[in-house]
């Protein structure tokens, strides 16, 4: 099983076990149109909550989807905050819930 993952035009993870090529794709999005691989961002009151592609499986373990996105907050009570998943809906999920516990409930 592939551990390196590009988007599709629809933000579906691809295996791609083409190393040139993953490099290439993730340098290219990360310096032309690095929004695609972002999910969602939040600035607030020096807290940041951040949701992302990795690119990389982050699934150590032999059985389950590839976990390729992650939330994460810096700063605040909830520095360091941190979750993962498989797909860029369950990412935007995950986004929502770190945005409104760094709100406190609000959005």
């Amino acid at each position: 099983m592939s551990k390196h993952y590009i988007l599709d035009e629809h933000n579906n993870p691809v295996p791609c076990d083409n190393l040139a090529r993953w490099t290439k794709e993730m340098e290219n999005h990360k310096m032309e149109n690095h929004k695609m691989w972002r999910v969602g961002e939040l600035n607030k009151d020096k807290v940041r909550v951040s949701t992302v592609f990795l690119g990389l499986d982050h699934n150590f373990h032999e059985a389950g989807p590839p976990v390729l996105f992650e939330t994460m907050i810096f700063g605040g009570k909830h520095d360091e905050y941190q979750e993962r998943c498989s797909t860029w809906e369950e990412a935007e999920a995950l986004h929502k819930k770190a945005v409104k516990l760094v709100l406190g409930g609000k959005q």
